[in-house]
């Protein structure tokens, strides 16, 4: 990967050849020895594991889905991603009907009525939801090695869920995903629980013992109120713990979560939540045109999205955190890799904020004016195929810093800097590092 940054006053094109250095390469690593288990189900398990292997079972709402449908079909592939989504009612309106071809072939979720009432459930909509296990399970089986329940406004990145996958004994039993980066909601429900609208992953034989005893788990648990809970102790009940997926997001936060995006864990994003609860991820675009604006760069190269990749120039004693078509951060000093894989704390606590900290389940680091400490910021503004072998991905200039330079490390300012052009291989990138 190579860097190239370009002045708002002249061109100016600086060729640094930081990206040489060994701990900021883009080699590839092998990978990882793929099981080669013995046909339980009729089928070849030894085979990689592909996009048709996963079943999609998506949970929403027809009113919803009026304005959700983008975030759905901003990554669903028509004719080769399999899955439906499930809706309270049939859809109805002229924005809705005919059915488009973009979204999910849909459903509508089994009548519960006599189950509710019969156990009085507390949550008449959280039962429906995990009864939606079921649901998905009964549709097809033929080559199904994993279940993927999300939500009408979950975002899915498929390739690396395939890839991640690809890591796991398919016919083993699994109950995969993130957990919610707000303290408090992992306390409230259980740190042991998977946060359904981050996705939560159910390996075949588990979503099969799964689908025999949900009626039986809506019964035990009535007075739950949470179906990511009511998930979560049936799923221990089969004997089953969760294995959390970093790469996995719930976003329990809310307003701006550059900063959580911005020093992405060291793992293959999979998926992001709550988009319409945060500002919008992209200065000056709404939250539909960000969504997709990312998915750009997704349809790209997907193993490399988000993946934080630091560099230094000591000429000029900066520090570059990339986060690959996302965001770029130079700061004017050297910062060890430690202190800037923390996520800046742009955003605030889901819900009402604790009194005294700490708020989340990572690390971050505070705001800052302090002009060595505080980055100049330029986000995604286009990526685009060089050749057969580059990708280009071009980031711009949010706002002025506005600050002065740094003089500890030298006064060498960054604010000319107006645009940063990024050069990466076209290749996979399997695994990733610093």
């Amino acid at each position: 990967m190579r860097v190239v940054l370009v002045s708002g006053v002249f061109l100016y094109v600086a060729s640094i050849f930081l990206f040489t250095d060994r701990n900021c390469s883009s080699s590839e690593f092998l990978h990882s020895s793929r099981f080669t288990s013995t046909s339980q189900f009729g089928h070849d398990h030894s085979s990689p594991t592909n996009l048709s292997h996963l079943l999609f079972g998506l949970l929403g709402s027809q009113q919803a889905w009026h304005y959700r449908k983008e975030y759905i079909e901003s990554w669903w592939r028509p004719n080769r991603t399999r899955g439906y989504l499930f809706l309270d009612v049939a859809p109805t309106g002229d924005d809705l009907l005919p059915w488009s071809s973009s979204s999910p072939p849909y459903r509508v979720s089994d009548d519960i009525t006599q189950l509710i009432e019969e156990t009085k459930h507390v949550a008449p909509i959280m039962a429906r939801m995990v009864h939606g296990i079921m649901e998905v399970f009964r549709e097809e089986h033929e080559g199904v090695r994993w279940v993927v329940m999300g939500d009408d406004d979950s975002i899915f990145f498929v390739d690396n869920m395939v890839d991640v996958l690809g890591r796991y004994d398919h016919t083993k039993y699994y109950y995969l995903g993130g957990q919610s980066e707000y303290l408090l909601s992992n306390h409230w429900y259980s740190f042991n629980q998977a946060f359904g609208g981050a996705g939560f992953i159910l390996s075949y034989p588990l979503a099969k013992a799964m689908s025999k005893y949900v009626g039986t788990c809506l019964r035990r648990y009535p007075f739950l109120r949470s179906a990511d809970q009511i998930t979560m102790v049936c799923i221990s009940d089969v004997g089953v713990t969760l294995t959390p997926l970093k790469g996995s997001h719930q976003i329990d936060l809310r307003g701006d979560i550059s900063g959580l995006l911005s020093s992405h864990p060291k793992a293959p994003l999979m998926s992001l939540h709550h988009l319409d609860a945060a500002d919008p991820i992209f200065p000056s675009m709404d939250i539909f045109q960000s969504v997709h604006h990312l998915m750009k760069a997704a349809e790209l190269d997907q193993s490399r999205m988000l993946q934080q990749v630091i560099c230094y120039n000591r000429p000029t004693n900066w520090s570059f955190s990339i986060s690959w078509g996302y965001s770029v951060h130079i700061y004017e000093n050297i910062f060890p890799r430690s202190h800037l894989q923390l996520p800046i704390e742009t955003f605030q606590p889901w819900g009402v904020t604790p009194k005294d900290p700490p708020y989340y389940l990572l690390n971050t680091r505070f705001p800052t004016n302090d002009s060595c400490e505080a980055p100049h910021v330029f986000f995604l503004e286009n990526v685009e195929k060089m050749n057969k072998n580059e990708i280009l991905t071009t980031y711009s200039r949010s706002l002025p810093r506005g600050l002065k330079a740094c003089s500890y490390s030298g006064n060498h300012s960054a604010d000319y800097i107006s645009r940063i052009e990024v050069y990466s291989p076209r290749r996979k990138r399997i695994e990733v590092r610093s």
